[in-house]
């Protein structure tokens, strides 16, 4: 018998509890902010694929995106939940290109406007607080 390893087991483990829904929605109403968490109905939660192709048909992957309905009514609001143990220079750049693929994906599905897409890093490193901006600007 075959053991198969993870050079990466935290993330393992990370993916594997917020593939569940209820855990997800759990994760997502204890850290995100008020203003937005208002803006979502989490009761319809959905989790969504994570792989995206650049256009030098390049695939990356985000640990996890999640889509809910707006409180609204018509709307989607996408959450990209990123696992991080060790510290990133350029995680600000990273989320914003998980946030645009998912833009894209969206509108290639055939809706016509743009969701909201909430990056959230997810950091557990020996640096703390998290050395690096996660501004886009």
């Amino acid at each position: 018998m075959t053991i198969s390893t993870t050079s990466t087991p935290h993330d393992a483990v990370f993916k594997s509890f917020l593939r569940h829904p209820d855990t997800a929605r759990d994760f997502i109403d204890i850290h995100l902010p008020a203003p937005l968490r208002k803006l979502c109905d989490l009761t319809t939660l959905k989790l969504e694929p994570n792989s995206f192709i650049d256009d030098d048909l390049r695939q990356y992957y985000s640990d996890l995106l999640w889509s809910v309905k707006t409180q609204e009514g018509v709307g989607y609001i996408y959450v990209v939940i990123e696992h991080q143990s060790k510290p990133e220079e350029l995680m600000a750049f990273r989320m914003m290109r998980y946030s645009i693929a998912a833009m894209q994906n969206h509108l290639d599905a055939g809706y016509k406007e743009l969701p909201l897409v909430i990056p959230m890093l997810f950091y557990h490193g020996c640096r703390s607080p998290y050395p690096y901006s996660l501004c886009w600007l």
